[in-house]
């Protein structure tokens, strides 16, 4: 994580804030801590307010349209001509939940109208399932925040962080609870939530969509190309990676092509030929 001068008083702030928790009085005092055997329970709560955990459903709605409109059709569409039954995402930076179930949601409603127009010569079950046999959707959703793995799996909503969903989305993918609303089973079991630390070389492979908004920011511009380099090799052939509203690729890499159609904002993996 990069803080330049900007966010300096950002860092301090949060700093002190874990100084008062624990007892000390320096910034030196407070290092030793981190750096010592005991103090990884410490580095882990540090970690807890130093990301900002901001996100909502249907966040960046062009650059959605853009993903279930035109992108998932063709993706769809190329699949189906090579026999090739499989989707895989991955959320990378999930916070709570919001993103990941949100691209289940839009999977979903992109398979059941593809399906409609695109019938197969296979049975449908019944009851009907969330995804259409023989279709196999798996979307993996990581964090470097435990707390917000925690609410995410457990998948269950306020009044105001559903304000984006409409009356349908709620209706199909969501059951009240009071005066809240919690995800379905069948969509909950479309997405895996796990730990991860973009840091690492071990990262999710053979992906067909990367969503990472909103993450690079908390990088350095060699962090950032390391990175970009790391979802290149982990997206398939044809794959796509979107980032954030505020975020850009260009000047970064020459590996993605920029796909940009109503205010939505994608980019695709180029294949170097050899």
């Amino acid at each position: 994580m990069y803080f330049d001068e900007r966010r300096a008083h950002f860092l301090q702030d949060r700093l002190q804030r874990r100084l008062k928790a624990c007892r000390l009085d320096t910034f030196y005092s407070y290092y030793r801590l981190l750096t010592s055997r005991e103090g990884k329970a410490e580095l882990s709560a540090l970690l807890e307010i130093l990301t900002v955990n901001e996100t909502s459903f249907f966040r960046n709605k062009p650059q959605l349209d853009l993903f279930q409109k035109q992108i998932l059709e063709e993706t769809l569409h190329r699949k189906q001509d090579r026999r090739d039954w499989t989707l895989r995402l991955w959320s990378a930076g999930c916070s709570t939940g919001q993103e990941p179930y949100t691209m289940a949601m839009q999977v979903a409603d992109a398979l059941a109208y593809y399906y409609l127009r695109n019938p197969l010569p296979f049975e449908m079950p019944s009851p009907k399932p969330l995804i259409p046999p023989p279709w196999r959707v798996e979307i993996l959703a990581s964090d470097i925040s435990y707390s917000a793995l925690r609410t995410a799996q457990e998948g269950i909503y306020t009044e105001a962080q559903m304000e984006p969903v409409d009356y349908m989305f709620r209706l199909r993918y969501f059951d009240k609870l009071g005066d809240h609303y919690q995800i379905k089973k069948p969509v909950q079991e479309l997405v895996h939530f796990d730990f991860h630390n973009l840091k690492t070389e071990f990262l999710p492979q053979r992906n067909d969509f990367i969503f990472c908004r909103n993450v690079m920011i908390y990088f350095d511009e060699a962090e950032q190309r390391r990175l970009i380099d790391k979802f290149y090799r982990c997206l398939n052939p044809g794959g796509y990676l979107f980032v954030g509203h505020a975020e850009s690729l260009f000047g970064l890499t020459d590996r993605f092509r920029m796909i940009h159609v109503n205010n939505g904002t994608t980019y695709h993996k180029i294949e170097v030929e050899l």
